[in-house]
C-alpha cells in the first residue's frame, strides 16, 4: 500500500467522523518545497466549493480554512492516540491547503521494507489491460536521422512505462513503405541509379537519399518528373512488376542499416516478426475502410472540386481530410485508418492505442480519431497522441528533400567516442593520471562502457524534458556528461553499488537482516536521510505519474533529484567508516541499497543501460 493510499484511509475516514462527503477521488501531491511536507491536498477547498450552496455547511465552515481546521484537529487528536501513525504532522497553509508531514518510525518502517524487498518497488495495478505503441516509424529508403530518435526513445520508454505498472504492451514501428515518395524512388532508380553499386554499399539508404535529393533538384528544372513520379507509384499501387521489384530492393536495402540502428539503441518491436506492421501490410485491407467510409451514415463521405474523395466532418468541427487522391491512390489516412481497424479486429475492442508521433500531425490525428469515433471503433480516451517536438539546427529546418539532416548513425559513433574521453579523464581534483584511471577498465569494458554511457547521454538528454518541447540541435548539450545528465545517473549508480560491494566483503554477519537490528520507534534519522527516504517512498507514484500521462520526463525528474539527494548525504555522511555506530550503518547501507535499485530500475525504464564501472 502506498503512501497516499494509506493517507486516504486516514482522511477518509476523518470526514465520515465530520460526516462530510467529497465528490470524487482524493488526490495529494508532492510540494515542490520538502520543508512544506511530504504531501499535501486541497481536499478542504473541494470541500468547500463543493458545498457552497449548503446553508447549515456554511454556517458551520465559513471559510475553506475552518474546514481544513477540522480535519486538522481530528486527525493530530487521533496521532495523539496512535503512536505509530503515518503522520507526524500536519498543518495549514494559503487558502486551505493541508501540508502531511510523514512520521520518522513510518519513514524508517518504509525504509526496512523497500531494503528487503528490492524487487517489489512497483506495484501492477493495470493488469488485464492492453496497449499497442506505435514509435519510431522511419521512412525506407529515407535517412534514420537524428529527427527520428525522438519517437523512438520516446515510444520505448512510454511501452516500459506501460509495461511496468502492469500493461500488456504491443510494441509497433509503423514503417513508411508505402506512399508517393516511392514513385520518385523508383523513378530516381530507373534514371540515374547503379543497383550494383547500392546493393554493396555498406551504407545503401545514403545512396537513395542521394537520388531522391537528385530527383528533387531536377524537378524543380523540369516540374514534369512529379508527374513522371507519381505515374510510377500508381503503377506500384497496381502491382506493376518492376515497380515491385524496385520497391522491395529500398525495403531490403534500408532494413540493412535500420537493423543494426536498433540493435544500437537497445530498441525492440513486438508485432510482426519484429519489425512492426508497415503502411505496405495494409495495401490489401483499405477497401473494406472506403465501403465503411461510403455507408455509414455518421460520415460525410464524398468527392471534392477536384474529384478526390473526403471526409467532412459535423459543424465544420475539423478541416476536412482527403482519403484518397483525384487519382484514385491512396494516403497516409487511408492506411492509417486501415491500420486501426485491423488493430480492432486483431486486439478487440478493449485495447488503447498510443501514436508517439510529432505534435506537427496534431491536426491530422485529431481528424482520425474523430473518424474513427464517428465509425463507432474506438472512444476519444482509446486513441493517444504522444507529441514530441522537432530537432531543429540554430537555423534551419532538416529536410531529406535538400539533403539538410543529421544521420542517427554519425550521432552514436560522436556520442561513443566522447564517452570514451570521458572514460579516460582523471577524476577532477584527484592527482590520479590518466593512465592509471583507464586501468580500473579492460579494453573491453571500456568499450561496452562507451556506447552504455554515450548513448545514455544521448538519451537522457531527450527524455528529462517534455516531449513536446522543440529541441535545438546541440551537440555539447546532447552529449554533455555533467549536471543533469545521463552519465550522472550513472556514476550514482557505480557509487551505490561500489559501498554494497566494499561492505559485503568486510561484513561478518552476510545473512543478517536490517530488520533484525533496527527498531523503527527509537531510531533517529538524520534530515538528509529522511529526505531519500521521502523520495524513494514517491518512486512507484511516480512511475504511476508517468505512464498514465505518458511522460517519462516526470520519471527521469525524479531520478536527477533522488541522485542530488544521495550524492549530497555521501559528501557529507559516513557510511562504512568504522566510527559509524552499527545502527547507523545498517541504514545507511539500507538506504544505499534502495537509492541503487530505484536508480537502475528508473534507467532501465527509460532505456537506459546501467554500467558496473565508471
Amino acid at each position: 500500500m502506498t503512501p497516499t493510499t494509506q493517507l486516504e484511509v486516514i482522511f477518509l475516514a476523518a470526514l465520515r467522523e465530520l460526516q462530510l462527503e467529497l465528490n470524487g477521488s482524493l488526490t495529494f501531491e508532492v510540494p515542490s518545497n520538502p520543508e512544506f511536507g511530504d504531501y499535501s491536498t486541497n481536499l478542504a477547498m473541494r470541500l468547500f466549493a463543493q458545498q457552497a450552496s449548503d446553508l447549515d455547511f456554511k454556517a458551520a465552515y465559513p471559510n475553506p480554512q475552518t474546514v481544513a481546521k477540522a480535519i486538522q484537529d481530528l486527525i493530530l487528536a487521533d496521532i495523539k492516540l496512535s503512536p505509530k501513525s503515518i503522520i507526524e504532522d500536519i498543518s495549514i497553509a494559503g487558502p486551505g491547503f493541508l501540508n502531511i508531514k510523514l512520521s520518522t518510525s513510518f519513514l524508517m518502517e518504509q525504509l526496512l521494507q523497500m531494503a528487503t524487498h528490492l524487487d517489489r518497488l512497483i506495484t501492477q495495478p493495470d493488469r488485464g489491460k492492453t496497449a499497442i505503441v506505435e514509435y519510431s516509424s522511419p521512412n525506407i529508403a529515407k535517412p534514420f536521422t537524428i529527427g527520428h530518435l525522438r519517437s523512438t526513445i520516446i515510444g520505448e520508454a512510454v511501452a516500459n512505462l506501460l509495461e511496468a505498472k502492469g500493461w500488456t504492451v504491443k510494441r509497433d514501428n509503423h514503417l513508411g513503405d508505402w506512399g508517393t515518395q516511392f514513385g520518385k524512388q523508383i523513378y530516381a532508380i530507373k534514371a540515374w541509379g547503379d543497383e550494383a553499386e547500392i546493393e554493396a554499399s555498406p551504407q545503401p539508404v545514403k545512396k537513395l537519399v542521394e537520388l531522391y535529393v537528385k530527383f528533387h533538384e531536377a524537378a524543380e528544372v523540369d516540374p514534369t518528373l512529379e508527374d513522371a513520379a507519381r505515374a510510377w507509384f500508381k503503377k506500384l499501387e497496381d502491382g506493376d512488376a518492376e515497380a515491385r521489384r524496385l520497391w522491395q530492393k529500398c525495403i531490403d536495402w534500408s532494413w540493412k542499416e535500420f537493423e543494426g540502428l536498433y540493435q544500437k539503441l537497445g530498441v525492440t518491436f513486438t508485432e510482426n516478426n519484429g519489425r512492426g506492421y508497415g503502411e505496405s501490410f495494409f495495401e490489401d485491407k483499405m477497401t473494406g475502410i472506403l465501403e465503411q467510409l461510403e455507408s455509414n451514415p455518421q460520415i460525410d463521405y464524398r468527392s471534392g472540386e477536384d474529384g478526390a474523395k473526403l471526409v467532412f466532418f459535423p459543424n465544420d468541427e475539423l478541416p476536412q481530410l482527403m482519403i484518397i487522391k483525384k487519382d484514385g491512390t491512396t494516403l497516409y489516412a487511408t492506411r492509417d485508418l486501415a491500420t486501426d481497424w485491423f488493430r480492432l479486429q486483431t486486439y478487440g475492442s478493449d485495447i488503447t492505442i498510443i501514436n508517439e508521433v510529432g505534435a506537427e500531425q496534431a491536426l491530422y490525428f485529431q481528424q482520425i480519431y474523430r473518424i474513427e469515433q464517428l465509425l463507432g471503433w474506438y472512444t476519444a480516451v482509446q486513441r493517444v497522441h504522444v507529441k514530441h517536438g522537432l530537432y531543429r539546427f540554430k537555423d534551419k529546418k532538416m529536410s531529406t528533400r535538400k539533403g539538410n539532416v543529421i544521420w542517427l548513425e554519425d550521432v552514436l559513433s560522436e556520442a561513443e567516442e566522447r564517452a570514451k574521453q570521458l572514460a579516460v579523464r582523471p577524476k577532477t581534483g584527484s592527482s590520479e593520471s590518466a593512465e592509471a584511471h583507464t586501468s580500473l577498465l579492460s579494453s573491453e569494458e571500456l568499450l561496452s562502457n562507451s556506447r552504455a554511457i554515450g548513448l545514455g547521454a544521448l538519451k537522457w538528454n531527450d527524455l528529462k524534458r517534455s516531449s513536446h518541447m522543440d529541441v535545438v540541435f546541440d551537440w555539447d548539450e546532447m552529449l554533455s556528461m555533467q549536471g543533469n545528465s545521463g552519465p550522472y545517473l550513472q556514476y550514482t549508480n557505480v557509487r551505490c553499488l561500489s559501498i554494497l560491494e566494499k561492505a559485503q566483503a568486510t561484513s561478518d554477519d552476510k545473512n543478517s537482516s536490517i530488520a533484525n537490528h533496527i527498531d523503527p520507534l527509537l531510531y533517529i534519522l538524520m534530515p538528509s536521510e529522511k529526505l531519500i527516504i521521502r523520495q524513494l517512498l514517491q518512486f512507484d507514484e511516480i512511475v504511476t505519474k508517468a505512464a498514465t500521462e505518458f511522460a517519462p520526463h516526470h520519471l527521469a525528474t525524479y531520478l536527477y533529484q533522488l541522485a542530488q539527494s544521495y550524492n549530497s548525504f555521501y559528501n557529507t555522511q559516513p557510511i562504512l567508516s568504522a566510527k559509524v555506530l552499527p545502527a547507523e550503518k545498517t541504514v545507511r547501507l539500507a538506504l544505499t541499497a534502495t537509492v541503487q535499485r530505484v536508480i537502475e530500475e528508473g534507467l532501465k525504464l527509460l532505456g537506459i543501460q546501467t554500467v558496473a564501472k565508471m
